[in-house]
Protein backbone atom coordinates (compact mmCIF):
# COMPACT_ATOMS: atom_id res chain seq x y z
CA UNK A 1 0.00 0.00 0.00
CA UNK A 2 1.49 3.48 -1.04
CA UNK A 3 1.92 5.79 1.90
CA UNK A 4 -1.05 7.87 1.53
CA UNK A 5 -3.34 5.13 1.29
CA UNK A 6 -1.42 4.28 4.76
CA UNK A 7 -2.53 7.33 6.43
CA UNK A 8 -6.24 6.64 5.19
CA UNK A 9 -5.83 3.49 6.91
CA UNK A 10 -4.75 4.83 10.32
CA UNK A 11 -6.97 7.76 9.35
CA UNK A 12 -9.47 5.69 11.08
CA UNK A 13 -9.66 2.50 8.44
CA UNK A 14 -12.06 1.63 5.94
CA UNK A 15 -14.96 0.34 7.72
CA UNK A 16 -15.45 3.57 9.31
CA UNK A 17 -15.35 5.74 6.51
CA UNK A 18 -17.97 3.83 5.44
CA UNK A 19 -19.79 4.07 8.17
CA UNK A 20 -19.57 8.05 7.45
CA UNK A 21 -20.76 7.90 4.01
CA UNK A 22 -23.64 6.22 5.10
CA UNK A 23 -24.36 8.98 7.57
CA UNK A 24 -23.84 11.82 4.96
CA UNK A 25 -25.71 9.70 2.01
CA UNK A 26 -28.71 9.34 4.82
CA UNK A 27 -28.97 13.01 5.89
CA UNK A 28 -28.27 14.38 2.09
CA UNK A 29 -31.12 12.35 0.80
CA UNK A 30 -34.16 15.00 2.97
CA UNK A 31 -32.62 17.59 0.44
CA UNK A 32 -34.80 15.48 -2.47
CA UNK A 33 -37.91 15.68 -0.52
CA UNK A 34 -37.81 19.34 -0.26
CA UNK A 35 -38.69 20.33 -3.25
CA UNK A 36 -41.67 18.08 -3.51
CA UNK A 37 -42.90 19.52 -0.10
CA UNK A 38 -42.67 23.04 -1.25
CA UNK A 39 -43.20 23.07 -5.16
CA UNK A 40 -44.81 26.48 -5.39
CA UNK A 41 -41.73 28.19 -4.23
CA UNK A 42 -39.11 28.60 -7.23
CA UNK A 43 -35.98 26.27 -6.97
CA UNK A 44 -33.79 29.53 -6.50
CA UNK A 45 -35.46 30.81 -3.42
CA UNK A 46 -35.07 27.03 -2.34
CA UNK A 47 -31.24 26.56 -3.03
CA UNK A 48 -30.28 29.92 -1.05
CA UNK A 49 -32.72 30.05 1.12
CA UNK A 50 -31.19 26.71 2.29
CA UNK A 51 -27.91 28.01 2.43
CA UNK A 52 -28.66 30.92 4.17
CA UNK A 53 -29.75 28.84 6.77
CA UNK A 54 -26.59 26.73 7.06
CA UNK A 55 -24.53 29.65 6.76
CA UNK A 56 -26.38 31.33 10.18
CA UNK A 57 -26.46 28.27 12.17
CA UNK A 58 -22.51 28.02 11.14
CA UNK A 59 -21.95 30.91 13.24
CA UNK A 60 -22.46 30.16 16.84
CA UNK A 61 -20.98 26.69 15.36
CA UNK A 62 -17.76 28.43 14.62
CA UNK A 63 -17.09 29.02 18.21
CA UNK A 64 -16.01 25.31 19.06
CA UNK A 65 -13.74 24.92 16.02
CA UNK A 66 -12.33 29.09 16.60
CA UNK A 67 -8.62 28.18 16.68
CA UNK A 68 -8.43 25.93 13.82
CA UNK A 69 -10.61 28.44 11.70
CA UNK A 70 -8.25 31.17 12.90
CA UNK A 71 -5.73 28.86 11.46
CA UNK A 72 -7.18 28.79 7.85
CA UNK A 73 -5.10 30.75 5.81
CA UNK A 74 -6.51 32.89 2.88
CA UNK A 75 -6.34 30.29 0.46
CA UNK A 76 -8.11 27.99 2.19
CA UNK A 77 -10.92 30.40 2.39
CA UNK A 78 -11.19 31.05 -0.91
CA UNK A 79 -10.95 27.28 -1.67
CA UNK A 80 -13.80 26.99 0.70
CA UNK A 81 -15.87 29.95 -1.38
CA UNK A 82 -15.57 28.04 -4.38
CA UNK A 83 -16.60 24.86 -3.22
CA UNK A 84 -19.77 26.14 -1.32
CA UNK A 85 -20.69 27.88 -4.73
CA UNK A 86 -20.30 24.98 -6.55
CA UNK A 87 -20.78 21.96 -4.41
CA UNK A 88 -23.48 24.00 -2.32
CA UNK A 89 -25.93 27.32 -4.24
CA UNK A 90 -25.13 26.17 -7.71
CA UNK A 91 -25.68 22.14 -6.91
CA UNK A 92 -28.53 22.61 -5.44
CA UNK A 93 -30.28 25.12 -7.85
CA UNK A 94 -29.60 22.63 -10.30
CA UNK A 95 -31.08 19.76 -8.46
CA UNK A 96 -34.22 21.26 -6.70
CA UNK A 97 -34.95 22.59 -10.60
CA UNK A 98 -34.85 19.26 -11.62
CA UNK A 99 -36.80 17.64 -8.96
CA UNK A 100 -39.59 20.22 -9.21
CA UNK A 101 -40.23 19.17 -12.84
CA UNK A 102 -39.20 15.15 -12.89
CA UNK A 103 -41.08 14.44 -9.56
CA UNK A 104 -38.09 12.95 -7.71
CA UNK A 105 -37.02 10.01 -8.88
CA UNK A 106 -35.76 10.33 -12.24
CA UNK A 107 -33.54 13.13 -10.63
CA UNK A 108 -32.51 10.66 -7.95
CA UNK A 109 -30.86 8.08 -10.16
CA UNK A 110 -29.21 10.55 -12.59
CA UNK A 111 -27.87 12.26 -9.30
CA UNK A 112 -26.99 8.38 -8.66
CA UNK A 113 -24.86 8.17 -11.64
CA UNK A 114 -22.43 9.89 -9.00
CA UNK A 115 -20.62 6.36 -7.81
CA UNK A 116 -19.34 5.79 -11.43
CA UNK A 117 -18.56 9.48 -12.82
CA UNK A 118 -16.44 9.94 -9.68
CA UNK A 119 -14.85 6.46 -9.67
CA UNK A 120 -13.89 6.70 -13.22
CA UNK A 121 -12.52 10.23 -13.31
CA UNK A 122 -10.69 9.61 -9.73
CA UNK A 123 -9.09 6.25 -10.82
CA UNK A 124 -7.44 8.25 -13.33
CA UNK A 125 -6.68 11.90 -11.72
CA UNK A 126 -5.71 10.01 -8.04
CA UNK A 127 -4.09 7.13 -8.77
CA UNK A 128 -0.32 8.19 -7.63
CA UNK A 129 -1.73 9.19 -4.21
CA UNK A 130 -4.35 6.69 -3.90
CA UNK A 131 -3.63 3.98 -5.61
CA UNK A 132 -5.34 2.88 -8.51
CA UNK A 133 -8.20 0.67 -8.35
CA UNK A 134 -8.11 -2.44 -10.69
CA UNK A 135 -10.73 -1.83 -13.46
CA UNK A 136 -11.36 -5.46 -13.92
CA UNK A 137 -12.17 -5.81 -10.43
CA UNK A 138 -14.57 -2.83 -10.13
CA UNK A 139 -15.86 -3.54 -13.25
CA UNK A 140 -18.62 -5.86 -11.92
CA UNK A 141 -19.76 -3.08 -9.19
CA UNK A 142 -19.88 -0.12 -11.41
CA UNK A 143 -22.27 -2.40 -14.08
CA UNK A 144 -24.34 -3.72 -10.71
CA UNK A 145 -24.42 -0.06 -10.53
CA UNK A 146 -24.95 0.92 -13.82
CA UNK A 147 -27.80 -1.68 -14.07
CA UNK A 148 -29.78 -0.45 -10.82
CA UNK A 149 -30.23 3.08 -12.44
CA UNK A 150 -30.97 2.55 -15.46
CA UNK A 151 -33.68 -0.01 -14.54
CA UNK A 152 -34.94 2.45 -11.89
CA UNK A 153 -35.43 4.66 -14.74
CA UNK A 154 -37.48 2.55 -16.83
CA UNK A 155 -39.60 2.52 -14.23
CA UNK A 156 -40.20 6.04 -13.87
CA UNK A 157 -40.52 6.64 -17.88
CA UNK A 158 -43.29 4.36 -17.85
CA UNK A 159 -45.15 5.70 -15.28
CA UNK A 160 -44.63 8.93 -17.18
CA UNK A 161 -45.94 7.61 -20.36
CA UNK A 162 -48.86 6.43 -18.02
CA UNK A 163 -49.88 9.29 -16.85
CA UNK A 164 -51.07 11.88 -19.39
CA UNK A 165 -51.38 15.06 -16.96
CA UNK A 166 -47.12 14.62 -17.14
CA UNK A 167 -45.60 17.03 -19.34
CA UNK A 168 -42.57 14.91 -21.06
CA UNK A 169 -40.65 18.04 -21.94
CA UNK A 170 -40.57 19.28 -18.76
CA UNK A 171 -39.64 15.61 -17.70
CA UNK A 172 -36.76 15.74 -20.32
CA UNK A 173 -35.43 19.11 -19.45
CA UNK A 174 -35.22 18.46 -15.78
CA UNK A 175 -32.94 15.65 -16.62
CA UNK A 176 -31.08 17.94 -18.33
CA UNK A 177 -30.47 19.97 -15.25
CA UNK A 178 -29.65 16.70 -13.09
CA UNK A 179 -26.89 16.13 -15.52
CA UNK A 180 -25.52 19.82 -14.83
CA UNK A 181 -26.13 18.44 -10.89
CA UNK A 182 -24.11 15.66 -11.95
CA UNK A 183 -21.26 17.80 -13.31
CA UNK A 184 -20.87 19.76 -9.88
CA UNK A 185 -20.67 17.39 -7.91
CA UNK A 186 -18.42 15.67 -9.53
CA UNK A 187 -15.48 18.39 -9.16
CA UNK A 188 -17.13 18.87 -5.22
CA UNK A 189 -15.97 15.65 -4.06
CA UNK A 190 -12.77 15.55 -5.50
CA UNK A 191 -11.27 18.66 -4.89
CA UNK A 192 -12.73 18.88 -1.28
CA UNK A 193 -10.76 15.56 -0.68
CA UNK A 194 -7.63 17.23 -2.01
CA UNK A 195 -7.73 19.70 0.52
CA UNK A 196 -8.32 17.41 3.21
CA UNK A 197 -6.06 15.08 2.86
CA UNK A 198 -3.36 17.61 1.98
CA UNK A 199 -4.53 19.03 5.32
CA UNK A 200 -4.78 15.20 7.32
CA UNK A 201 -4.14 17.60 10.51
CA UNK A 202 -7.18 19.62 10.27
CA UNK A 203 -10.80 19.03 11.92
CA UNK A 204 -13.66 17.49 9.35
CA UNK A 205 -16.21 19.68 11.61
CA UNK A 206 -14.18 22.51 11.35
CA UNK A 207 -13.84 22.35 7.44
CA UNK A 208 -18.00 21.83 7.47
CA UNK A 209 -17.69 24.72 9.56
CA UNK A 210 -15.70 26.88 6.79
CA UNK A 211 -17.67 26.02 3.94
CA UNK A 212 -20.28 27.35 5.94
CA UNK A 213 -19.33 30.53 6.69
CA UNK A 214 -17.80 30.72 3.25
CA UNK A 215 -21.71 30.11 1.78
CA UNK A 216 -23.51 32.60 4.25
CA UNK A 217 -22.58 36.09 2.16
CA UNK A 218 -22.97 34.43 -1.43
CA UNK A 219 -26.64 32.78 0.04
CA UNK A 220 -27.19 36.31 1.16
CA UNK A 221 -26.47 38.15 -2.17
CA UNK A 222 -28.54 35.00 -3.98
CA UNK A 223 -31.70 35.32 -1.39
CA UNK A 224 -31.52 39.19 -2.13
CA UNK A 225 -31.38 38.68 -5.77
CA UNK A 226 -34.46 35.82 -5.66
CA UNK A 227 -36.38 39.01 -4.21
CA UNK A 228 -35.41 41.40 -6.07
CA UNK A 229 -36.61 38.99 -9.36
CA UNK A 230 -39.88 37.87 -7.36
CA UNK A 231 -41.40 40.92 -6.65
CA UNK A 232 -40.61 42.16 -10.32
CA UNK A 233 -43.42 39.35 -11.06
CA UNK A 234 -47.20 40.04 -10.87
CA UNK A 235 -46.48 39.75 -6.79
CA UNK A 236 -48.85 37.08 -6.34
CA UNK A 237 -45.74 35.55 -4.31
CA UNK A 238 -45.79 36.66 -0.72
CA UNK A 239 -42.52 38.34 -0.04
CA UNK A 240 -40.11 37.70 2.00
CA UNK A 241 -40.96 33.85 3.04
CA UNK A 242 -43.77 32.59 0.63
CA UNK A 243 -46.99 31.29 0.71
CA UNK A 244 -46.42 28.76 4.04
CA UNK A 245 -43.51 30.50 5.73
CA UNK A 246 -43.56 28.58 8.83
CA UNK A 247 -42.98 25.38 6.72
CA UNK A 248 -40.40 26.82 4.60
CA UNK A 249 -38.32 28.21 6.87
CA UNK A 250 -38.45 24.53 9.21
CA UNK A 251 -37.78 23.05 6.25
CA UNK A 252 -34.78 25.44 5.23
CA UNK A 253 -33.33 25.33 8.81
CA UNK A 254 -33.60 21.01 8.88
CA UNK A 255 -31.41 20.52 5.78
CA UNK A 256 -29.34 23.35 6.60
CA UNK A 257 -28.53 21.84 9.99
CA UNK A 258 -29.10 18.29 9.35
CA UNK A 259 -28.15 17.77 5.29
CA UNK A 260 -25.48 20.39 5.03
CA UNK A 261 -23.41 21.13 8.33
CA UNK A 262 -23.89 17.66 9.65
CA UNK A 263 -24.09 15.82 6.36
CA UNK A 264 -20.64 17.85 5.12
CA UNK A 265 -19.20 16.89 8.04
CA UNK A 266 -19.78 13.28 7.63
CA UNK A 267 -18.73 13.57 4.33
CA UNK A 268 -15.36 15.13 5.23
CA UNK A 269 -15.08 12.67 7.98
CA UNK A 270 -15.24 9.48 5.09
CA UNK A 271 -12.93 11.57 2.35
CA UNK A 272 -10.12 11.68 5.21
CA UNK A 273 -10.54 7.59 5.30
CA UNK A 274 -11.08 6.47 2.23
CA UNK A 275 -9.38 6.71 -1.24
CA UNK A 276 -11.57 9.04 -3.72
CA UNK A 277 -12.28 6.35 -6.34
CA UNK A 278 -13.84 4.06 -3.22
CA UNK A 279 -15.85 7.42 -1.43
CA UNK A 280 -16.89 8.36 -4.89
CA UNK A 281 -19.31 5.21 -4.98
CA UNK A 282 -20.44 5.94 -1.49
CA UNK A 283 -22.36 8.66 -2.61
CA UNK A 284 -25.10 5.92 -4.04
CA UNK A 285 -25.88 5.85 -0.01
CA UNK A 286 -27.77 9.02 -1.07
CA UNK A 287 -29.46 7.98 -3.56
CA UNK A 288 -30.75 4.70 -1.88
CA UNK A 289 -31.83 7.20 1.13
CA UNK A 290 -33.25 10.10 -1.61
CA UNK A 291 -35.49 6.71 -3.57
CA UNK A 292 -36.51 5.65 0.58
CA UNK A 293 -37.94 9.21 1.27
CA UNK A 294 -39.43 9.71 -2.04
CA UNK A 295 -41.40 6.93 -2.11
CA UNK A 296 -42.27 7.40 1.37
CA UNK A 297 -43.53 11.06 0.53
CA UNK A 298 -45.26 9.69 -2.22
CA UNK A 299 -47.03 6.96 -0.52
CA UNK A 300 -46.06 4.25 -2.08
CA UNK A 301 -43.58 1.51 -2.84
CA UNK A 302 -41.38 1.20 -5.68
CA UNK A 303 -42.74 -0.97 -9.01
CA UNK A 304 -41.00 -4.40 -9.18
CA UNK A 305 -38.63 -2.99 -11.87
CA UNK A 306 -37.16 -0.08 -9.43
CA UNK A 307 -37.19 -2.31 -6.79
CA UNK A 308 -34.69 -4.84 -8.96
CA UNK A 309 -33.11 -1.64 -9.32
CA UNK A 310 -32.53 -0.32 -5.94
CA UNK A 311 -30.96 -3.76 -4.91
CA UNK A 312 -28.81 -4.06 -7.99
CA UNK A 313 -27.50 -0.63 -6.36
CA UNK A 314 -27.34 -2.02 -3.21
CA UNK A 315 -25.04 -5.35 -4.83
CA UNK A 316 -22.69 -2.76 -6.63
CA UNK A 317 -21.76 -0.49 -3.91
CA UNK A 318 -21.39 -3.81 -1.59
CA UNK A 319 -18.89 -5.06 -3.89
CA UNK A 320 -17.28 -1.82 -4.79
CA UNK A 321 -16.23 -1.40 -1.05
CA UNK A 322 -14.01 -4.33 -1.03
CA UNK A 323 -12.04 -3.59 -4.03
CA UNK A 324 -8.83 -2.38 -2.49
CA UNK A 325 -6.56 0.30 -4.42
CA UNK A 326 -2.90 -0.83 -5.47
CA UNK A 327 0.14 1.07 -5.34
CA UNK A 328 1.28 2.10 -8.79
CA UNK A 329 4.82 1.19 -9.21
CA UNK A 330 7.40 3.17 -10.49
CA UNK A 331 9.40 2.19 -13.18
CA UNK A 332 13.43 2.56 -12.77
CA UNK A 333 15.13 4.95 -14.84
CA UNK A 334 16.68 3.22 -17.88
CA UNK A 335 20.52 4.85 -17.21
Amino acid sequence: MSGSAGQTAAGGGVGSGVAWALGAGALWGLVFVVPLMLPEYPALLQSVGRYLAFGLLCLPLAWWDRTELRALARADWWHACKLAFVGNLLYYLLLASSIQRTGGPLSTVIIGTLPVVIALVANRRDAARDGRLPWARMAPALASIGLGIALVNHSEWQALRADPARDPGAYLWGALLAVGAVACWTWYPLRNADWLRAHPQRSARAWSTAQGLATLPQAALGYALALALLARQDGAFALPLGPRPGLFVAAMVAVGLLASWLGTLCWNAASQRLPSAVAGQLIVFETLAALLYTYIWRGQGPEPVAALGIAALVAGVWWGVRVRPQPLVAQAHPD
